[in-house]
């Protein structure tokens, strides 16, 4: 099974208080609907990853696989969040600038702005502005208020495609984003739509409110934490082929890495072998070890990756996409370096059940990820 991320090239948040004002070289990027004076004010997150990185994945990494690909950004603070709501995300259909202005910067302040793309312009110098209503090319679409012109210009559907994707939350969730984006990345992918990136906002029944200040902000592609926003790749490639392997069958088991390094450069893929086997086996007659005896688990077993200080799930448990292989050596899987945050220590964990009983193996395997120098 498998899961690639790559990191953006450029990100920003676009917003009304300050109309021609540019975030592109900010720690955050922020989804947010507040008022200013009584009048609903609102802000955007635009974000943008390389064609040649998607094609990359896609060509050497998936193949031929269908694979699935979704936005994860990782939620810092936020403020008077509703009860219930939801967040959408659409393919941008203009070219925008990232930019290179912070939230308060005096870049906002010149008559001419040379910072980057804002809510009412797609590039710095206040050039090109944003589509409005009248001009909206086919399936593309906006929205704004009078007072606020601008806010980017988005598809909403392509190829016979709906382009809209969101996510709810309710009370209590974690407001982490993680949003499914697959047809948007395929049309980037296949040049059916130019690859502007992709807008994130609030619901419209939210956005310009005037009753709360509603702000969500996520770490940024500038952000000096371990949070950086990716666009995840997700693929079923789970090979199985127990051959004259026995399946595990007894929960009261020994299952662990047999070829774990201990540090692995920020690069390629590594494959991890398992040994599994019963921790009492059964007495029998042989010319070897039965605690060398290789056992395959099921094809419905797990791995996950957790950061060791943070416990923050890298790779969950997931029947979708974190299965553990098999061959005739016995159960395996893989796992592609370069989406893990270097100078940091990982723990795998595996999950199984065996004989009706759910088991979670925990053998302490650790690993750190290094800078390819």
């Amino acid at each position: 099974m498998a899961v690639y991320k790559i990191f953006p090239d450029k990100d920003t948040f676009i917003f009304t208080e300050l109309a021609t004002a540019n975030a592109g070289y900010d720690e955050m990027i922020e989804i947010g609907a507040y008022p200013i004076q009584e009048i609903g004010q609102t802000s955007r997150i635009l974000i943008h990853w390389k064609d040649t990185e998607i094609t990359n994945v896609v060509n050497t990494k998936i193949g031929s696989y269908p694979f699935t690909a979704s936005i994860h950004l990782d939620i810092a603070s936020a403020y008077e969040i509703p009860a219930s709501h939801s967040v959408e995300c659409f393919p941008v259909a203009q070219y925008w600038d990232g930019g290179i202005g912070k939230y308060g910067d005096d870049l906002y302040t010149g008559s001419e702005d040379t910072s980057g793309g804002s809510w009412k312009y797609t590039k710095a110098g206040k050039k090109i502005a944003w589509h409005e209503e009248g001009s909206f090319p086919n399936n593309v679409t906006g929205s704004y208020t009078s007072a606020f012109v601008g806010g980017g210009s988005w598809y909403t559907g392509s190829s016979g495609l709906n382009l809209m994707s969101t996510q709810s939350f309710d009370t209590n969730d974690d407001l982490d984003i993680r949003m499914d984006v697959t047809n948007g990345v395929h049309l980037h992918y296949s040049g059916t739509l130019n690859n502007y990136g992709f807008l994130l906002k609030f619901e419209d029944g939210i956005e310009f409110n005037t009753t709360s200040s509603i702000r969500a902000k996520y770490f940024s592609a500038n952000t000096n934490t371990i949070y950086p926003p990716t666009l995840t790749f997700t693929w079923d490639d789970q090979s199985y082929v127990t051959g004259s392997l026995n399946v595990l069958s007894d929960p009261t088991a020994y299952v662990k890495i047999t070829n774990n390094g201990g540090e692995y450069p920020d690069v390629g893929k590594q494959r991890f072998r398992l040994l599994a086997r019963p921790k009492y086996p059964s007495r029998t007659f042989t010319t070897g070890s039965i605690y060398r005896t290789n056992y395959a688990l099921n094809s419905g077993s797990l791995y996950a990756l957790r950061d060791e200080f943070t416990e923050d799930l890298v790779i969950p448990f997931n029947s979708a996409y974190s299965k553990i292989s098999c061959d005739n050596s016995g159960p395996y899987f893989d796992i592609f370096m370069n989406g893990l945050q270097p100078e940091r220590y990982y723990r795998i964990l595996v999950r199984s059940e065996i004989d009706g009983t759910l088991c979670t193996f925990d053998d302490a395997n650790v690993f750190k990820i290094v800078r390819n120098g």
